[in-house]
């Protein structure tokens, strides 16, 4: 008798423990392409780091709804044909319901066309306002555009009384965007363009161009572009003694600018996100907790602060987890809950997207800062 109970007592244990691995749901797929390495790991890789960090941290506190979410990274090293490929493994064989990334503006464009054939949601980290605009069903972007940082660097100027700038921008994707805006903008705020200098992604020395802005009539220069090639443009500027203010975009919010820059650094001005400068907020600044814990989280996992860039995949994956909290798994269902999305404390900024906006932020998600003695200071 004993035996038969015991017997029966295994059996059933079996069984609940079969049906439990049999019926568990299975994970959400979730895929990101990111310039991990390359001329642009200096976005991807914290953006792959926070991905991971965000991801596991969702998983130990129970999932989605009691499902784990599986994340499936790709590293495109910056270059649009490997990011088309990755976006075409995520969709066909990895089979994800929703995508981020990727780091780089030329590379979110290239893979447009891609997601919204496969009815795929992608939320870029890439601030090309041609992104997301005009709109595309499902394409969404978390970080800010550059024709707001353009006009928060404006605002400055025109209150700063500077009405004539020399430009000098990057020849990528996303320094041509940001020359288009810096052109498109700059009547509006009385602002006049003496001089327009481009680079080359690769080129190491602007001396040349820096030269001829130095013999202009410009107040002020606005640089446009990611790492390395500001951080070049900085040290020139030095070098040349051109004393009259130097501006950057956004694309160089990160302490690798600074390091890269070295004295070059000193009292440049550019927009950013406000988490480089999130221990300098006011108590009451709707952003500053999930700022402070997102800086101090990082710091506890990769021993260095959280930046601009991560930030942008935090909120990429926090957007994709409440949208699926609040309307289901499928890419469909993703994207709609994504387009109703209100007033989402992110690390970028205060995000509501609607079906005529997928970028979703307005120029208050930029804070002016300044680099004084290898920190970032908060310009009040």
């Amino acid at each position: 008798m004993i035996k038969n109970i015991f017997r029966m007592c295994f059996i059933s244990m079996v069984i609940v423990l079969f049906a439990g691995t049999v019926f568990a749901a299975p994970p959400i797929k979730i895929g990101a392409i990111l310039s991990v390495t390359g001329p642009a790991s200096f976005l991807g890789e914290p953006e792959r780091n926070t991905a991971l960090m965000m991801v596991d941290e969702i998983n130990k506190a129970g999932g989605i709804n009691g499902r784990k979410i599986e994340l499936i990274v790709y590293d495109t090293q910056g270059d649009a044909t490997k990011a088309v490929q990755a976006v075409n493994r995520l969709i066909k064989s990895d089979k994800v319901v929703a995508i981020i990334g990727d780091s780089t503006t030329g590379n979110s464009m290239a893979v447009i066309p891609v997601v919204e054939k496969a009815e795929v949601p992608i939320i870029s980290c890439a601030a090309g306002v041609k992104i997301t605009d005009p709109v595309k069903k499902w394409v969404f972007k978390t970080a800010q555009n550059d024709s707001l940082a353009v006009m928060k660097i404006f605002e400055h100027m025109k209150e700063k009384k500077i009405k004539k700038i020399a430009i000098i921008t990057v020849s990528d994707g996303f320094g041509a965007s940001g020359r288009e805006q810096l052109k498109l903008k700059a009547a509006d705020f009385g602002i006049e363009i003496v001089l327009d200098e481009t680079y080359g992604p690769k080129d190491t020395d602007m001396t040349a161009q820096l030269t001829k802005i130095r013999g202009s009539s410009a107040q002020a220069i606005v640089c446009w572009g990611t790492n390395p090639g500001p951080a070049v443009v900085a040290r020139n500027v030095k070098q040349l003694g051109i004393k009259m203010p130097l501006f950057m975009s956004h694309g160089v919010s990160s302490k690798k600018f600074i390091e890269l820059a070295g004295e070059g650094a000193e009292g440049i001005i550019l927009p950013s996100g406000r988490v480089i400068v999130a221990d300098q907020l006011p108590g009451n600044d709707l952003q500053k907790k999930a700022l402070l814990s997102y800086v101090n989280n990082y710091r506890k996992h990769y021993k260095v602060e959280g930046d601009h860039f991560g930030g942008h995949a935090w909120d990429a994956i926090m957007l994709i987890k409440e949208a699926i909290e609040r309307g289901g798994t499928t890419p469909a269902a993703i994207r709609d809950q994504l387009e109703k999305t209100k007033n989402f404390a992110g690390i970028g900024g205060i995000f509501n997207y609607s079906e005529q906006d997928h970028a979703g932020l307005t120029k208050d998600a930029f804070v002016l800062v300044q680099i004084k003695k290898g920190e970032w200071k908060l310009i009040k």
